[in-house]
C-alpha cells in the first residue's frame, strides 16, 4: 500500500507559516501585501477559483483587490487596468484569471505584468531564469509539486523523472525544476511514441494531461512515486485525476490523492510567491 502524499496537511502547515510572515511584513513595513485578480467574463470554474484566491488571501492576512469585469471587456480596458496596477505601491502581485475571453490577446495581456509581480510565474523573464536555475518566481502548481516532494523528503537526484504533459502552465516549468533537481527527466505528451514503456520506466511520474483516469497500474513502475495534477470528472460525474487512483495506489511507493493531492498546494503557491514578491519590492 502506498504513503498518501496530503497536500491539504501540507497546505495548512504552509498557510500557517505564511499567516506569520505576513503579519512581520506588517509590523516592519507598516502595511499590508496586496494581490490583484482580475478576472474577465462569466466562466462558472474561473468564478470559483478566484473566489478560492480571495478567501485564501483573507486566511493569511493579504489584501486581495478583486476586478471582475465584462465579457465585452476591450483590450485597451483591461490594458489600462493592468497599467494601473502595474504602478501600484499597495499592490505586489497581479494575477488575470485565465482563460480570458476569445477576442482578448492573452499573451498581450499577460506581458504588461511586470516580472517583479508576476506572481503566477508566467512571463518570459520568470520562465527563462527557472531554465537557467536562477532564483526567481515559479508557477505555482509545479512549486507546488516541488515542496510537496521535499515535505514527505523525497530527492530527486538521480532518479528518472517523468512528466507526462507539456503546458506551459504545469509541464514545461515542472521538467525544467526537476532538472534543477538533478533528476533526468523526460517530457511526454500527444504524440510521444511508446508512452507506456517509458512512463513505466519512472523514478518519479507526474501526470497533468487533462484525461480522466488515463494512467493505468501499466504505466507505472513497481515503487514509484505517482503525482497526479489532473482535475478531472469521470464517467459518473465524480471528481477524479489523470491517474487511475484504484488501480495504481498498491503498486506507487507515494501517491497523491484528488481531491487533497496537488490542489490545495496550487493557491498555497500563490500565496507564497505573493509574499515573495512583496519581501522584495
Amino acid at each position: 500500500m502506498s504513503i498518501l502524499i496530503d497536500g491539504k496537511a501540507l497546505a495548512v502547515k504552509m498557510r500557517g507559516e505564511l499567516k506569520e510572515r505576513v503579519a512581520a511584513y506588517r509590523a516592519e513595513r507598516g502595511k499590508d501585501i496586496g494581490l490583484a485578480v482580475v478576472l474577465v467574463g462569466e466562466d462558472p470554474a474561473s468564478q470559483v477559483y478566484v473566489r478560492n484566491k480571495i478567501k485564501a488571501c483573507e486566511e493569511v492576512g493579504i489584501r486581495s483587490y478583486s476586478y471582475k469585469l465584462p465579457e465585452n471587456t476591450s483590450e485597451e480596458q483591461l490594458s489600462s487596468l493592468i497599467e494601473e496596477l502595474v504602478a501600484a505601491e499597495n499592490v505586489h502581485g497581479i494575477l488575470v484569471q485565465l482563460p480570458l475571453p476569445k477576442h482578448l490577446n492573452e499573451r498581450k495581456i499577460l506581458r504588461l505584468i511586470p516580472p517583479s509581480k508576476d506572481v503566477d510565474g508566467f512571463c518570459a523573464e520568470n520562465i527563462g531564469n527557472l531554465a537557467m536555475n536562477r532564483e526567481t518566481i515559479v508557477s505555482c502548481t509545479p512549486y507546488g509539486v516541488m515542496k510537496m516532494l521535499e515535505e514527505y523528503k523525497i530527492d530527486p537526484k538521480g532518479k528518472r523523472a517523468v512528466v507526462l504533459g507539456r503546458s506551459n502552465i504545469v509541464g514545461k516549468p515542472m521538467a525544467m525544476l526537476l532538472l534543477n533537481a538533478d533528476a533526468t527527466v523526460t517530457v511526454c505528451h500527444s504524440k510521444t511514441h511508446d508512452l507506456k514503456e517509458i512512463c513505466a520506466q519512472a523514478d518519479i511520474l507526474v501526470v497533468a494531461i487533462g484525461r480522466a483516469k488515463f494512467v493505468g497500474a501499466d504505466m507505472v513502475k513497481e515503487g514509484a512515486v505517482v503525482i497526479d495534477v489532473g482535475m478531472d470528472r469521470d464517467e459518473n460525474g465524480k471528481l477524479c485525476g489523470d491517474v487511475d487512483f484504484a488501480a495504481v495506489k498498491d503498486k506507487a511507493s507515494y501517491i497523491t490523492p484528488v481531491p487533497g493531492g496537488v490542489g490545495p498546494m496550487t493557491i498555497t503557491m500563490l500565496l507564497y510567491n505573493t509574499v515573495l514578491a512583496a519581501s522584495r519590492s
